[in-house]
């Protein structure tokens, strides 16, 4: 009865869209946020609807799309690959979608869609003692960056801005403490493949029965 909802009503962006049968080299990911926001968008976890989390204060804004991949969860599987990495104990995970962000040539107005991408690297993100992982990926069939198939392939000044933006977005100048994000390292396909299937696992474990693996698993109806 899940996967027939998707025919009558509105998916849940985070639950009720499949991540995509050719997952993680190819994955569906759902956008928040466009560069030129100059409002920080986010999905609401319950609802489902896309809601103003907070205007963007001051001057930052992504680089790139930037959303979250359907039925992923950064829980303790996520949280331990971080420890390990890190050397740490002590990171636990934040209890949200994997975030990901989408480069392409091509300018999207709004948020609130779905755009099928390759992953191609990220970055180890740590805010506040979580794991909070930013999966890089390049637009699926974008002509200027098809070939870009490894993060080591794409131009230095677009990863500087997108640790820029990460490291500086929440941050107050009337507040005295600033640390409390850090992205230790820049990591290639390989590696975000895993973090991907890590979530997969978490998001399993924490929503068993929900998981909705591709559109082939709904009934076939015809529409004219």
């Amino acid at each position: 009865m899940w996967n027939q909802t998707g025919l009558i009503f509105k998916s849940h962006p985070w639950h009720g869209v499949p991540i995509g049968e050719q997952s993680p080299k190819i994955v569906t990911s759902y956008i928040e946020l466009v560069p030129g926001d100059t409002v920080k968008y986010e999905l609401d976890k319950y609802t489902g609807y896309l809601k103003i989390d907070r205007p963007q204060i001051y001057s930052s804004v992504c680089p790139t799309l930037y959303g979250m991949l359907p039925q992923t969860y950064a829980g303790k599987r996520v949280a331990e690959y971080c420890n390990s990495k890190t050397g740490r104990t002590d990171i636990v995970g934040d209890g949200d979608p994997l975030d990901i962000c989408v480069i392409t040539e091509r300018i999207v107005p709004y948020g609130d869609i779905l755009v099928n991408c390759r992953p191609i690297g990220g970055m180890r993100m740590i805010d506040h003692g979580e794991a909070d992982d930013k999966i890089i990926a390049v637009m699926n069939d974008d002509l200027v960056y098809d070939e870009r198939n490894d993060i080591s392939k794409i131009p230095e000044s677009i990863i500087r801005r997108l640790k820029h933006y990460f490291l500086t977005y929440k941050q107050n100048p009337d507040e005295k403490d600033q640390n409390t994000v850090e992205i230790t390292d820049i990591y290639g396909r390989e590696e975000a493949y895993e973090i991907i299937r890590l979530g997969r696992e978490d998001y399993n474990e924490k929503y068993p029965g929900l998981s909705v693996t591709s559109a082939s698993t709904r009934p076939d109806v015809e529409f004219d």
